[in-house]
């Protein structure tokens, strides 16, 4: 039985998941190596990042793609990562468990709540107690404790709050996401 076929779109957001099967990172250099291979993807594809986090053994991201180039990029992006891993470690064989997954999530009903669930991740699970804590999401870059990298849009959030760093950290402190994303999100 074959994969089920990737849904692309022109303009298409997609949270989307790749889960390794043992830790995806081992140091800082590592998670810098991804981000860079990340920035390459969002530079050649001409995606739109709203956001990430990098787990030990996960990653989260929140990407737009105005031309249907999701599955291409994905592939790139998670093979070079695991070829220089591979290198690096002495290791051999695949890095992630199965196929990243996508979830295709409509930008007016969903994108600022798969956000907030984006870089709370490491709170939940149990790493830090507040987002601005975890070094390795975007969170810090758009409340202003770190500089945005090139390849992260942090604009159409914070517009959705009037450009109000304060409204966006209240929204994220929030934390309580709407039972229709709880439904989307257990979907998945």
């Amino acid at each position: 039985m074959g994969w089920p076929l990737r849904v692309e779109a022109p303009g298409a957001i997609y949270h989307v998941t790749s889960r390794a099967i043992e830790p995806m990172f081992v140091n800082d250099a590592d998670r810098e190596r991804f981000l860079a291979l990340l920035a390459r993807q969002v530079r050649d594809h001409g995606w739109i990042c709203h956001a990430y986090c990098l787990m030990s053994n996960h990653v989260h991201l929140l990407l737009e793609t105005p031309e249907p180039t999701l599955a291409t990029g994905m592939r790139t992006l998670l093979s070079r990562y695991a070829r220089g891993f591979n290198r690096r470690q002495g290791r051999r064989g695949p890095l992630v468990e199965r196929r990243y997954h996508a979830l295709l999530i409509e930008k007016e009903s969903h994108l600022l709540e798969v956000s907030r669930y984006v870089v709370l991740n490491p709170v939940r699970a149990g790493l830090c107690a507040d987002p601005s804590e975890w070094l390795w999401s975007s969170y810090r870059a758009t409340v202003g404790l770190h500089r945005v990298p090139r390849f992260l849009a942090t604009q159409w959030l914070l517009d959705q709050f009037g450009g109000s760093v304060e409204l966006y950290r209240g929204f994220v402190a929030d934390g309580a996401p709407s039972a229709s994303l709880d439904g989307l999100l257990a979907a998945a």
